[in-house]
């Protein structure tokens, strides 16, 4: 395991080495932020990395609807450079806005003014989205077929189905059972995807090269729906004592006439969703962001040279290895914490009156 995350930190280094090359401003200065904010954000198209000053990218489709009606098209029909106005100019009347309010959003010119269209275009998070579904398929389909083939009384299953197996047991009797409470089984199967999911993503994102590389948990419109979904199912698996203890708590009078203590439990109905979408929002933008960073020192003073130029180096990988194995750690640490905080929210709407 220690291997694979060298590998990935160097690939890391030589992804961000490259795509240095043309993140530069004024007379050769290195402009980090560019090359952070553009490895976190969501784009239109799949940068891969630079060579020279040619980009590498993967054309990703646009599906859009303007004035004129839909338009389907690839973003290769976009010029890659800017205008002096600052679009990338397309077909359709359709640009890439490149900087103002619309920045790197499609928008339609209509008499000088920019209008955003209709747009459900296949993102890189969307795409990297649609990889780790696959994957995630791939992983609960692949022990489904073994167990297909065998009887319970079979032995244990190894490799992969027997490693699944144990992360399986392990987030139900430790993470889902406990939280939930009696009748956990039937929350089971969406608290085991939420984890699963989150998991899959996290461990692809910190991949700095396809067909992972995408930020799909450090997207906010991601775990935005997440929490909705647990916030939904929470509401709808409320039993009456849930909704008695928010409406009508068991205080004096004086504190029901004055509707303080239901005001807060109400609030508190919508502040329990929202932690669970900045948590894990945060955490992994913040994580990508960090580990980035540290790798950046190194071309930031590669322009000083001598010793600091050495010494530096050294110091940022060793950084960037560890901030590589902290995420490991994170991505795990995140999909549990996720599905645990859930699965408590679930058990505490379901309690019933002793």
């Amino acid at each position: 395991m220690k291997y694979v995350k060298l590998i990935v930190c160097m690939l890391m280094l030589l992804t961000l080495g490259v795509s240095a090359s043309a993140a530069t401003e004024g007379e050769g200065k290195l402009n980090t932020s560019q090359i952070v904010v553009g490895h976190i954000k969501d784009s239109y198209e799949w940068h891969l990395t630079n060579i020279g000053d040619k980009p590498i990218v993967i054309n990703l489709p646009v599906i859009v609807k303007s004035s004129t009606g839909w338009h389907v098209f690839s973003t290769a029909q976009f010029e890659e450079e800017p205008n002096a106005k600052g679009y990338r100019v397309g077909p359709y009347n359709l640009v890439i806005a490149t900087q103002g309010d619309n920045a790197g959003k499609i928008v339609e010119l209509q008499n000088g003014a920019e209008v955003r269209p209709l747009d459900i275009s296949i993102t890189k998070t969307v795409a990297v989205m649609f990889i780790d579904a696959v994957i995630l398929l791939l992983c609960i389909l692949i022990p489904a077929h073994w167990y297909k083939r065998h009887k319970a009384s079979d032995p244990a299953p190894g490799g992969f189905t027997g490693f699944i197996e144990m992360v399986v047991s392990y987030v139900e009797d430790n993470i889902i059972k406990p939280g939930v409470g009696e009748g956990y089984e039937k929350y089971s199967p969406y608290l085991m995807t939420c984890f699963f999911f989150i998991l899959t993503c996290n461990l692809m994102g910190i991949m700095p090269f396809p067909p992972g590389g995408g930020n799909v948990t450090g997207n906010i419109a991601v775990t935005f729906f997440l929490a909705l979904c647990t916030f939904i199912i929470t509401q709808v698996s409320g039993s009456k004592h849930y909704w008695k203890e928010i409406f009508w708590p068991e205080v004096p009078l004086a504190l029901k006439a004055f509707p303080l203590i239901p005001f807060i439990e109400f609030v508190g109905i919508f502040t329990k969703p929202f932690a669970l979408m900045i948590r894990l929002f945060a955490n992994m933008m913040a994580g990508h962001a960090i580990a980035l960073s540290l790798t950046c020192i190194i071309f930031v003073v590669a322009a000083i040279g001598g010793a600091t130029f050495y010494g530096m180096s050294v110091l940022s990988v060793v950084m960037s290895v560890f901030m590589m194995c902290l995420e490991f750690l994170v991505c795990f640490i995140q999909a549990m914490v996720f599905t645990m905080l859930s699965s408590i929210f679930i058990g505490l709407a379901r309690v019933k009156a002793e």
